[in-house]
């Protein structure tokens, strides 16, 4: 079907950057939202900024002015580059895309999830 597959994350200082990245393989059709999700032991995931095919952009208020999401449709990739982090931002970042793919030949729509990538944000 569709993978969703993450890179990017590992340990920053505070004040530091990261760029994390999330290519989607597979048959897929077309790609509608692409968006980045976060989640610490305990909580529940949440949203952290979504884009929408036409380049629609939504942040959550923690992420508004340091986060920047992008796509290249042209290779089904979405990009979230995070400056400033905080030890706040330390979580799981997952990865989300809502995909229009076919299987035998039928088109079926879906949301799809990557495997998650662990954010640490310490000195």
């Amino acid at each position: 079907q569709v993978q969703l597959v993450e890179s990017g994350g590992g340990l920053v200082q505070p004040g530091g950057s990261l760029r994390l990245s999330c290519a989607a393989s597979g048959r897929i059709l077309h790609i509608n939202d692409m968006g980045w999700y976060r989640q610490d032991p305990g909580k529940e995931r949440e949203l952290v900024a979504s884009i929408t095919s036409a380049g629609v952009t939504t942040y959550a208020d923690a992420a508004k002015g340091r986060f920047t999401i992008s796509r290249d449709s042209a290779i089904n990739t979405v990009y979230l580059q995070m400056t400033s982090l905080l030890p706040g931002d330390t979580a799981v970042y997952y990865c989300n895309a809502h995909v229009v793919y076919s299987s035998n030949l039928v088109p079926y729509t879906n949301d799809f999830w990557g495997q998650g990538t662990q954010v640490t944000v310490s000195s």
